[in-house]
């Protein structure tokens, strides 16, 4: 399957989890691309999208956020999943539930999502990020657990194993019948 893992990162820590997943995602045998959401124009010609971001103030950053609507305009991949990363010490804490993560992943027809721990490196972060990192009372270090990424990746390669891959060109097989199997929630090409 051809993948594209993309992430957006402010400070690298969000980067590294997209880039242990799209390791293990190829270790399975997948041909993966690994891009900042900036560098996408759109997911076309790809089996599957990975889309991750950071979650700063209860929200995705704003190059995902971009990214998933012009995915969502230009036409969605069969197979979807996105995940998140944030400060809080517990991965289903609301710190890391951005506000828009449910309209992002209906609009995708994504087929989940999975919130990771975060690292926080103080002095790299702005003056208002530490303001307002304050506030929040965020633990400082790096939060992140490698093993469980690699489990959600390795879930992810599981799942696409399983699935048809997608026919680019038109969207459907030469023989005229969807490439897509029916019960998999994605639009019509």
């Amino acid at each position: 399957m051809k993948v594209l893992v993309s992430v957006a990162s402010r400070h690298g820590g969000t980067w590294e989890i997209g880039e242990r997943i799209a390791e293990v995602l190829r270790a399975s045998g997948n041909d993966v691309d690994l891009h900042e959401p900036d560098d996408v124009v759109d997911a076309q010609g790809y089996d599957a999208l990975v889309l991750g971001s950071a979650v700063y103030t209860g929200h995705w950053l704003t190059a995902a956020r971009d990214l998933a609507e012009r995915v969502e305009r230009a036409g969605l991949p069969p197979y979807v999943w996105l995940f998140s990363s944030g400060l809080a010490t517990q991965p289903a804490a609301a710190a890391n539930s951005p506000h828009e993560l449910a309209g992002v992943a209906t609009a995708l027809h994504a087929r989940g999502h999975r919130s990771f721990r975060g690292r926080l490196d103080m002095t790299s972060l702005s003056f208002a990020e530490r303001a307002i990192i304050a506030g929040a009372r965020a633990r400082a270090g790096d939060h992140r657990n490698f093993e469980l990424v690699e489990q959600w990746a390795q879930g992810v390669a599981d799942a696409l194993v399983l699935q048809p891959a997608h026919v680019p060109a038109h969207g459907a097989a030469s023989d005229g019948a969807s490439s897509v199997p029916s019960t998999v929630p994605c639009p019509a090409r």
